[in-house]
């Protein structure tokens, strides 16, 4: 049966209590998790997150019947900076080390982009040097995990290294290990070019990643006058999720999914109109 979640800094609340209370509001299974955006006291250094802290969230979600499909730790692993690289992937395997705490096995982040902070498109994105390094710092990564029983989550975008399902496939490939899993995000492989063909990407990421997909990002957008994307809550834009579902559940009939950009108001709407489809 496919559960539905949300990303826990997009509920507009903080703290365990908080969280899990708008949780048991919304009638949701729990959170993708990023400890520094929704947490008092973190920060986005290492060492910020400790075990303590890590514990206390952990046992307050496991007794509220709260899950945490994924943590993410998002970092930019070609970054023009090297120094926003370094301190991306500490505090990635800080939340290695302290995934179980937290209450969950994957820990995920983007392949990132040469246009840094802004993460979009860069022409550089498409090169084998980038693939490389994406290559590189995941493999560290992967390897570090495998101690601590964790698995490192993938997600591919448009606009980065791992623009499309098969390149994302690939740098998986190259890496070799079999601690990785993979986040799909439908939208993100989207721009005013390809829409048209968003359920043929929709089946290709399935068939390419299947039961490896630890979470399904959920979005919704519309077409601007110019062709562009801008992305509106879910149920209120251009995806069929009646559709869409039916396709995710043919292959992962109890598939996690993560609503993700959608805030406020929208929130209920959102979960109303997933559940019916459910």
């Amino acid at each position: 049966m496919m559960r539905l979640f949300i990303r826990a800094h997009d509920l507009g609340v903080k703290g365990e209590a908080g969280i899990i209370a708008r949780l048991d509001e919304l009638g949701l299974d729990g959170v993708q998790l990023v400890t520094y955006k929704c947490l008092d006291g973190i920060t986005y250094t290492p060492g910020s997150l400790t075990r303590e802290r890590a514990a206390g969230f952990g046992n307050a979600f496991g007794k509220a019947g709260k899950t945490v499909p994924l943590i993410g730790a998002y970092f930019n692993p070609v970054h023009p900076d090297e120094a926003k690289i370094k301190n991306g992937i500490a505090v990635f395997r800080d939340h290695i080390a302290l995934a179980k705490e937290l209450g969950c096995d994957n820990v995920g982040s983007e392949t990132g982009s040469y246009n840094g902070d802004k993460w979009t498109y860069h022409p550089q994105n498409r090169t084998d040097e980038a693939l490389d390094r994406v290559v590189s710092v995941f493999s560290e990564l992967t390897e570090y995990a495998q101690d601590y029983g964790v698995y490192v989550c993938m997600e591919g975008a448009f606009g980065h290294v791992c623009w499309e399902p098969a390149v994302l496939e690939k740098a998986a490939k190259r890496i070799g290990r079999d601690n990785i899993r993979f986040i799909f995000d439908l939208y993100n492989y989207l721009d005013g070019s390809n829409i048209g063909k968003m359920y043929d990407i929709l089946e290709e990421g399935l068939q390419r990643f299947g039961d490896r997909i630890c979470v399904f990002h959920i979005k919704d957008c519309v077409i601007n006058g110019d062709g562009s994307l801008r992305q509106v809550g879910v149920g209120k834009g251009v995806f069929d999720y009646e559709r869409i579902l039916t396709e995710i559940g043919k292959v992962c009939p109890d598939a996690d999914l993560v609503l993700e950009g959608t805030t406020g108001d929208d929130i209920p709407f959102a979960v109303d109109h997933l559940r019916k489809l459910f």
